[in-house]
Parts: C-alpha cells; sequence; structure tokens
C-alpha cells in the first residue's frame, strides 16, 4: 500500500486523510491570513547571503513568464518534467516548478494541471493532495492575479535525509518495492508584483520521486515537514 510504502522510506512520512484535512485547514488560514500582505509588498527580504544557484536547474525555462510563439500560441503555463532519472537532479526541478508561478498570466485551473504532469502516474503511489496543497485556493489565487504576482525560483543544494539513508542501510532491498526516495531541497524564490514590489524568500521541501531504473523520474508527494 502507498502509506506503508511512504513510511518505509524513513521519515515517518503519514499521509492519512485526516492528516491532510489538518495540514491542508492549517494552510488555509495561514495562507489568508498573512500571504496576501506579504506579497503585496510587506514581505521581509531574504538574509544578506544569497545561497548558490543550481547548474542548469537554476537557468531553468521553468522559472520564465510565459510568451507566445510567432503563431500565437501561449507556452505551457508550467514546463512539463524533463527527461530525468537521477532522484536528486529530479527533485531539484520539482522544486523549482512547484516554487515558481505567474498569477498574471495562468489560471488556477492550468497552474495544477500543469503540476499534475510531473507526477507518477502509478495511483498506488501518487498523492497529489499533498502536491496540489502547494498552490493557494482560487479565491487567493485571484488576488495575486489582481496584483500581477509571479516568481521565479533557484535550488542550493538537495540532498537525501538521514534517516532515509538510514534506512537504506538497515534495509537496502526496500527501495526495489517502489523505487521512490525522499529528497530534501534548500533554495530560494524571488517575488515580484505590480508597481515594482519585490522580495525573496528562502525555501526548503522534502519531496518523494519515484526513479525506477530506465524510466524518468515523476513526483510522488511531498512530506508534511521538512526531514533534515
Amino acid at each position: 500500500m502507498r502509506k506503508r510504502s511512504l513510511d518505509a522510506i524513513g521519515i515517518g512520512w503519514r499521509p492519512s486523510r485526516r492528516l491532510l484535512v489538518v495540514i491542508g485547514a492549517l494552510a488555509v488560514l495561514l495562507v489568508l491570513a498573512g500571504a496576501v500582505a506579504w506579497w503585496t509588498g510587506n514581505g521581509k527580504h531574504a538574509g544578506d547571503t544569497p545561497p548558490k544557484p543550481a547548474p542548469s536547474v537554476s537557468d531553468s525555462p521553468t522559472g520564465a513568464s510565459p510568451t507566445r510563439s510567432a503563431a500565437g500560441d501561449r507556452t505551457p503555463a508550467v514546463p512539463g518534467p524533463s527527461p530525468i532519472s537521477d532522484p536528486l537532479a529530479f527533485a531539484r526541478a520539482s522544486a523549482v516548478m512547484l516554487w515558481t508561478f505567474d498569477a498574471r498570466t495562468t489560471s488556477h485551473a492550468e497552474q495544477l494541471a500543469g503540476m499534475r504532469a510531473w507526477m507518477t502516474p502509478e495511483s498506488a503511489y501518487a498523492d497529489w493532495d499533498s502536491v496540489q496543497s502547494q498552490v493557494p485556493d482560487p479565491v487567493l489565487w485571484s488576488r495575486l492575479k489582481d496584483n500581477g504576482q509571479h516568481a521565479t525560483a533557484t535550488v542550493s543544494e538537495a540532498h537525501f535525509p538521514s534517516a532515509f539513508k538510514q534506512a537504506l542501510t538497515d534495509d537496502p532491498a526496500a527501495i526495489t518495492q517502489a523505487y521512490i526516495y525522499a529528497v530534501t531541497v534548500r533554495g530560494k524564490t524571488q517575488l515580484a508584483w505590480t508597481g515594482g514590489g519585490s522580495g525573496a524568500e528562502d525555501r526548503q521541501i522534502t519531496l518523494a520521486v519515484q526513479c525506477r531504473p530506465g524510466t524518468d523520474c515523476r513526483l510522488v508527494a511531498i512530506a508534511p515537514r521538512v526531514a533534515p
């Protein structure tokens, strides 16, 4: 079962329906209480020492605003996943995708649809609720659009959490059941909005990514807490 498989990666991952409801409710309260004010110009700036951008990932078109081709067709709101078979590299790319948005040109539905393309097709493991919860609800998204909110992201580093590495040491064969890896990613988002406002925020996240041999990696879930 998916729950047992995610628990087996060694970071106490238990995305039960009840836990997701509680986390979702808290997230909505926090977002509605503070995100709009922060994103409209009251957010704090990042520290004096910015992390080094990750090669290739920070330069990815994932962070670019959608443009129109000569034929007038808009590029995808959320670029699809690149063919990556390394879990650390895929987690870095996934974090950039999750932290990047452009409410000026992308609808709420388009943002979710683009993110969905990164998910594993194996429904026994995919935890879509934990991923889509990263996106503000439609009401808040409309406010972000009104304010011209958009963000790009860079990644400074990615690593396997210590608990995950210990779990692999204790049972090396366990990974072969679903080939799901836990990866913690750290980076930064650069935010901007109408009127020249801008801000920066350090970010970190722990992802579950699936990288079966001979197959491109896909996103499985987002942990309810960051694993060191």
